[in-house]
């Protein structure tokens, strides 16, 4: 993957844009760490942050639902979505793997666009299972490398 392209869409998705002035809330701070983050993160590392940018979302989603905030809720479904479509189209298709994860992610995707019209909670479950295997997947794969080494 494009390490420019995953930084890129990581701040704009993120909304990591609003970092200015002088007061700073918490949530600010948290940004703000995500922003040095994303700076400083091999490809690997990238990846991972936004497979778990993505579970988030779709846990801040499950929440808004329960609350009946679909107003809300939609908008985080729909950047779990983009991010979706980030990681199709930084895939390298040279790789077989590639291939595969293409299939899970158009499947995931649409999934969620099935969640979208009939609010199932089973839906958002099932997809938010495949993204916290991600993740785990990933920090295993991250945790595995040999210095110098890089995914």
């Amino acid at each position: 993957m494009d390490k420019f392209t995953i930084k890129f869409t990581l701040i704009y998705w993120l909304d990591i844009t609003r970092l200015e002035g002088i007061y700073m809330s918490i949530q600010d701070y948290q940004l703000n760490y995500l922003k040095v983050r994303v700076e400083t993160a091999s490809p690997g590392e990238l990846t991972l942050i936004l497979y778990e940018e993505f579970c988030k979302k779709l846990m801040i989603s499950k929440n808004l639902l329960s609350k009946g905030l679909v107003d809300e809720m939609r908008i985080q479904v729909f950047k779990a979505k983009d991010i979706l479509n980030e990681l199709i189209i930084t895939l390298n298709m040279d790789y077989d793997i590639s291939k595969n994860l293409y299939e899970l992610y158009w499947y995931y995707n649409n999934r969620l666009a099935n969640f979208l019209i009939s609010k199932d909670v089973a839906i958002l479950d099932e997809v938010l299972e495949f993204g916290q295997s991600m993740v785990d997947t990933w920090k295993l794969a991250i945790q595995s490398l040999k210095p110098g080494d890089s995914l």
